[in-house]
C-alpha cells in the first residue's frame, strides 16, 4: 500500500450534506473517515481529490503566481508590510526563518536520528517568497483585531482578488471535509473541527522560489519545520521538493498526482487531539527530481518559479484549543492545557522567528 494513499472525497460529498450530526454515515463512509484520520495519525500528511477543485483550477492559480512572483524585486516590494509583522501582502525571501535554525531544542533531537534522515540544515533564512492574503469572513468582535489587517492588492494587476478569492474558498472547502471525515474517523461529532473554524484567520500563502537562482541540488528552499495552524492544504507544485518524515521518523519525498491535492497537519490538531494526531515536520529542498522538472520547463519555454499554492487553515482566534471530547482523557492531555488559539498563534510566531521578521509558519 502507499505511503500516502490517495482519498476521493466525492462520496463523502455526495452524501454528508443530507445528514445531521447525529446521522449514521454507513460502513463504508465510516471506513473512509476512519482512513482518512489514521493516515492523519500515521504520517501527518494526505493525498485527497476534491471534484471541487480541479488540476485546472491550480494550473490558472499557478500561472498568475509565477507571473506575479517573477516581476522585479522592487514591484514586489511595494506589496510588503513589514510594520504588520508580513501578516499581510508579500514577504520577500530572507525574511522566513525556519523553525530549525533557532529552535535549540529541535536541534538536539536531530542528533539522534540517523544521518540519512536527517532534514538539510539551513545556513540562514528561507530562499522562498510568499504572499499572504486572508481568505473567508473574520468576527466584528475578537480580542485579536490584529488578524484583521485589510488585504493588499499589486498595482495593475488585473483579476487577483478575484482569483485568490476563488482558490482560496475552494481549498479552505476542501479542509472542511476532511475536516469533518477526520473528527468522525476520531470518534468525535461530525462538527468537532469544523465548528471551531468557522471565521478563523484563513490565510492563502503561495510561495514562490526562484529556481533560476536557486537551482542547485541540496538547496534549501523552505528549511525543516512545522506548521502552527490546524491543517495546511496545497495544490500540486510544478516542481518536486517536498520532504515530509512520518511518524515512526522515516523520511519520505512526496508525490502529488495531478488533480490531487496535498493535506499536512499543524499544530493546532494536536493541541486539540492531545498529540494522537501530531504536527507534520517538512522541508522543500532542490532535488534531482526538481532539477529533471527544471530542464523539462526550460525546454519548454516555462518559468523556472517553483509556486506552492500554501493555504493555512486555522482554528478561530477566540476559540479555545483544548484536548477534544475522549482526548481529554488521554495521559498526554495535560502536556495541552486549554489555550486561545489567537493567544496561542503570537506566542508561536514569536518563538518561530527572530530579529522582528513573524511569518506564518
Amino acid at each position: 500500500m502507499d505511503l500516502l494513499p490517495t482519498i476521493d472525497l466525492s462520496p463523502y460529498l455526495e452524501i454528508a450534506p443530507k445528514l445531521s450530526v447525529e446521522d449514521e454515515l454507513g460502513p463504508e463512509l465510516s471506513k473512509s473517515c476512519s482512513e482518512v484520520s489514521r493516515i492523519l495519525r500515521e504520517t501527518g500528511a494526505l493525498l485527497v481529490k476534491d471534484p471541487r477543485c480541479t488540476a485546472e483550477d491550480n494550473d490558472r492559480f499557478i500561472d498568475m503566481m509565477e507571473n506575479y512572483f517573477q516581476k522585479p524585486r522592487d514591484f514586489k516590494r511595494q506589496q510588503e508590510r513589514p510594520n504588520l509583522h508580513y501578516q499581510v501582502g508579500v514577504i520577500p525571501e530572507g525574511v522566513e526563518v525556519p523553525r530549525i535554525v533557532v529552535d535549540e531544542e529541535m536541534q538536539e533531537k536531530l542528533k539522534a536520528i540517523p544521518k540519512k534522515l536527517q532534514p538539510s540544515m539551513p545556513k540562514g533564512p528561507d530562499r522562498k517568497w510568499r504572499y499572504m492574503w486572508r481568505v473567508g469572513p473574520l468576527p466584528s468582535n475578537t480580542r485579536f483585531q490584529d488578524f484583521k489587517t485589510e488585504v493588499v492588492i499589486p498595482e495593475n494587476f488585473h483579476g487577483w482578488r478575484e482569483a485568490m478569492d476563488f482558490w482560496g474558498h475552494k481549498l479552505i472547502s476542501a479542509v472542511e471535509v476532511v475536516a469533518e471525515m477526520a473528527a468522525i474517523g476520531f470518534g468525535l461529532p461530525k462538527d468537532a473541527f469544523t465548528s471551531l473554524m468557522k471565521q478563523g484567520p484563513h490565510l492563502l500563502a503561495p510561495t514562490g522560489s526562484d529556481l533560476e537562482r536557486y537551482g542547485e541540488e541540496g538547496t534549501v528552499l523552505a528549511g525543516y519545520h512545522y506548521d502552527l495552524n490546524f491543517l495546511t492544504i496545497h495544490g500540486r507544485s510544478r516542481f518536486p521538493g517536498l520532504n515530509i518524515w512520518l511518524r515512526n521518523g522515516q523520511k519520505v519525498e512526496v508525490k502529488v498526482p495531478v488533480g490531487c491535492l496535498l493535506i499536512q497537519t499543524g499544530k493546532q490538531i494536536e493541541c486539540l487531539t492531545a498529540g494522537d494526531c501530531m504536527r507534520g515536520m517538512h522541508e522543500v529542498i532542490v532535488t534531482s527530481r526538481t532539477i529533471d522538472a527544471m530542464k523539462l520547463a526550460t525546454e519548454q519555454n516555462r518559468s523556472l518559479w517553483r509556486v506552492s499554492s500554501t493555504l493555512f487553515a486555522h482554528i478561530a482566534s477566540d476559540a479555545i484549543l483544548k484536548p477534544l471530547g475522549h482526548f481529554a482523557e488521554s495521559p498526554s492531555a495535560s502536556q495541552y492545557p486549554p489555550i486561545c488559539a489567537g493567544e496561542f498563534v503570537k506566542r508561536e510566531i514569536v518563538v518561530n522567528y527572530r530579529k522582528g521578521n513573524k511569518g506564518e509558519s
